[in-house]
């Protein structure tokens, strides 16, 4: 059986679990055949990675930002995976696909109306495949979930309350990055809220209707900071005097990954990596709160904060025969600070079943082992491997991608109005009414 060939375009802080997997694990059946990247010293370095001692692989050509045409005509990639900058998935998608390539994307899928209904025309005009890797969907605890909701353990769903903690590390990082200007990422409620949203489309086996949401920017920037007392600024961390001490403050000298990723970088396109969490030009939120009306009729209250103490979420469903309890501790972690399969790791997990009439239980979980909850590991053997049978139908296609970031787009455009906004009024999505 021939190999699968794969490029990838975006060499960032997402990649290397797709290409070290290929490399690696995934060698037999699948091939990395090139790099596509507006950064041609990331590139070099993702290279090395691949020969190096641990992978063994080989280099693999590497194209600009300007080459990407190039690149799918010279190598000829069945799928492209597309980990680039939010504000730049649909231009790649769309591209790969009118090229003949069916494309994995990382999430969000993108991070507008407008993008996501250019990328639904696009699929409905070239019958291409895209798939979003909504690795939460696979960790164990997650699908533990599904199977409880599936199985009727609390009837029909009619109530469900999401609560998200992003701390002061993994909540912060979003603040440094180019994640803070919303033209970039869609703010918190697209870029990271896809997942949580998608999270409850997956449990309920529904989708959004209806949007309502709050939203501010409370506790960074240089403003919030200073009504704290703050007097000290600087713009970046790297060579600034100001950030010695500063608990928010990134330094990337010392840590490999960040400077070989990000530091060593900046020359080639001048992006800074270390950036003030209390510096101006912040866009996004980082206080949010949601309601949303689903199709089955369940309503949902929403939290996002990326300022908390600890890190993980609590999720409350209450149907009509009871209600079930999640709660989710995740490890500290920077995005490229070290190894993939430290992101999102679990430290703690409880699932309690309180039935109507009876007493309460906790659920027995599978350990995960990973990044994610355990959720990269399976989800990769999922892309890259034999495709096994799966009864909680976790592989997540284009309209699984677009639901789960019309609720953050709603909620965006609600916050801008005032007003609740009917989400299938923003896209025009086949064989969803209006």
């Amino acid at each position: 059986m021939a190999k699968k060939r794969f490029a990838q375009v975006g060499i960032g802080g997402r990649a290397r679990m797709y290409y070290q997997a290929i490399a690696k694990t995934y060698n037999e059946t699948s091939e990395l055949v090139a790099f596509c990247d507006i950064n041609r010293t990331r590139m070099e370095y993702a290279n090395e990675i691949l020969e190096g001692e641990e992978l063994n692989y080989h280099a693999v050509p590497m194209y600009g930002a300007d080459e990407f045409e190039k690149m799918i005509l010279e190598t000829k990639p069945d799928t492209v995976i597309v980990t680039s900058i939010d504000r730049t998935h649909h231009r790649y998608i769309i591209k790969a696909m009118e090229m003949g390539c069916d494309v994995i994307s990382e999430k969000p899928m993108t991070m507008d109306a407008n993008k996501c209904q250019e990328i639904l025309d696009a699929i409905d005009r070239t019958g291409k495949s895209l798939r979003v890797t909504f690795n939460y969907r696979y960790a164990p605890h997650n699908t533990k979930l599904r199977e409880l909701i599936m199985n009727d353990t609390i009837g029909k769903v009619t109530q469900i309350h999401f609560e998200w903690l992003l701390n002061t590390s993994h909540g912060a990082d979003y603040f440094r990055r180019w994640h803070r200007d919303k033209r970039n990422s869609g703010g918190l409620l697209v870029h990271k809220a896809t997942h949580h949203f998608d999270l409850v489309n997956f449990w309920l086996g529904s989708y959004p209707t209806r949007v309502f949401a709050l939203g501010d920017l409370k506790f960074y920037g240089r403003e919030n900071a200073e009504e704290r007392g703050v007097t000290k600024f600087y713009s970046r961390v790297y060579g600034q005097e100001n950030a010695l001490g500063d608990p928010f403050a990134l330094k990337m000298e010392g840590n490999n990954y960040l400077t070989r990723l990000y530091l060593n970088a900046e020359k080639d396109d001048g992006y800074l990596r270390d950036q003030s969490v209390f510096g101006d030009n912040i866009s996004i939120e980082d206080t949010m709160n949601v309601l949303v009306q689903y199709k089955s009729g369940a309503q949902m209250s929403y939290s996002l904060n990326a300022y908390s103490p600890w890190e993980g979420f609590r999720v409350c469903m209450t149907g009509t025969k009871g209600r079930i309890e999640m709660e989710v501790i995740e490890a500290v972690y920077i995005n490229a600070g070290g190894a993939s399969n430290k992101e999102g790791v679990v430290r703690g997990k409880k699932i309690t079943v309180y039935p109507m009439f009876g007493e309460a239980y906790e659920v027995p979980i599978q350990e995960g082992v990973g990044g994610h909850g355990g959720g990269d590991t399976v989800l990769l053997n999922d892309i890259f491997g034999v495709p096994e049978e799966d009864p909680f139908k976790r592989a997540a296609s284009h309209v699984d991608g677009a639901m789960s970031i019309l609720t953050g787009i709603a909620g965006n455009e609600s916050i801008a109005t005032g007003m609740p906004v009917d989400v299938l009024t923003l896209v025009d999505l086949p064989g969803y009414k209006r």
